[in-house]
């Protein structure tokens, strides 16, 4: 099993609650390096607003993801760097292959491009963008990810559809990569299929139970095979929210800290509730949650360590779970 860290990007990310700086972004980057995680991610938002989580309404600050993931490619060396995931509607497929490209070759090959049909519609009105019906999403989301794959591996791409009508285009500097990895995001069943048809890898966060993501992985594999792919070539990860401690008093402390560092008046149920379809409990008990993850066909866990996605409420419990469970698992 590899894992990744959801980088702590946003004002409310961390402790205390204060403005994002770069040393915090980038420091957890060369924590996540140096404690053995195999990818990094970033979200990709104009803002954010914690309404949506019970908290305050109002916009919270944060790092733009490629102007980002080019600075951390800049001051990591071994970490696969990945978008978790990139809101289709924001940028012209040929922009965003550009863009992609770009930070592959920056990096030395390390990028992972996850992209998704978008959903956050207080960013599409900020940004004049019409936020069209979920079936209009999903299908320009289609169409960018046939363009964006043959632009990535070096085609001159003309290209008429419904949505987007493009001329000659090229992706220059081509990636480092031979194949620069293209992962859907998403939970409903047209941007499973899509992932099985068109991509080369599959995620969803940030609660799921075992068996219904397994059910997901056999959407993705259904389709795989009926667009005449060889399923286990697509590779299918999952975000999770982690609360885990040595004992259960270890836990319930830690579930303490993860309340302190939530939006001011947010109602949470028992941790052990809350904890039902996330990596929660005793390490012991994460271990079998992970492997049982691992049977369904999942290779991949973006890990977050708090109760809103990118957000690292107690640092000692990244360093704990890299200690007592990543070597029981890989």
């Amino acid at each position: 099993m590899r894992f990744g860290l959801a980088l702590p990007q946003y004002d409310y990310s961390l402790p205390g609650s204060g403005p994002i700086t770069w040393p915090d972004l980038s420091g957890w980057a060369l924590r996540a390096e140096s404690l053995g995680f195999d990818s990094i991610w970033l979200s990709d938002h104009l803002f954010y607003d914690l309404g949506r989580y019970g908290g305050q309404a109002g916009y919270q600050a944060g790092v733009e993801c490629f102007t980002g993931l080019a600075g951390l490619a800049a001051v990591t060396s071994r970490v696969r760097l990945g978008s978790l995931v990139v809101c289709n509607d924001l940028r012209n497929p040929a922009l965003l292959a550009k863009m992609a490209s770009t930070v592959d070759v920056l990096s030395g090959g390390r990028l992972e491009l996850g992209i998704g049909a978008g959903w956050f519609l207080p960013e599409y009105r900020a940004a004049g963008i019409p936020f069209d019906p979920p079936g209009v999403r999903i299908s320009r989301l289609a169409e960018a990810l046939q363009i964006l794959r043959r632009l990535l591996d070096g085609e001159e791409v003309s290209f008429s559809g419904r949505h987007y009508r493009l001329e000659g285009a090229r992706c220059l500097p081509r990636p480092l990569q031979e194949r620069l990895p293209l992962l859907v995001g998403g939970a409903g069943d047209r941007v499973t299929g899509l992932a099985g048809r068109l991509a080369d890898g599959f995620n969803s966060a940030w609660a799921w139970d075992v068996d219904d993501f397994g059910e997901r992985v056999q959407m993705v594999d259904q389709a795989a095979r009926a667009a005449g792919r060889n399923p286990s070539e697509i590779a299918k990860t999952v975000g999770l929210y982690v609360l885990g401690g040595r004992t259960e008093a270890d836990v319930a402390r830690r579930w303490d800290r993860y309340v302190a560092c939530s939006p001011a008046g947010r109602r949470f149920p028992p941790h052990g509730l809350w904890g039902a379809d996330k990596l929660a409990g005793t390490y012991e008990r994460i271990v079998h949650k992970v492997l049982a993850f691992e049977r369904v066909g999942v290779t991949q866990i973006m890990l977050t360590f708090g109760s809103i996605p990118f957000q690292v409420c107690d640092p000692d419990a990244v360093d704990e779970f890299m200690a007592e469970v990543a070597p029981l698992v890989v």
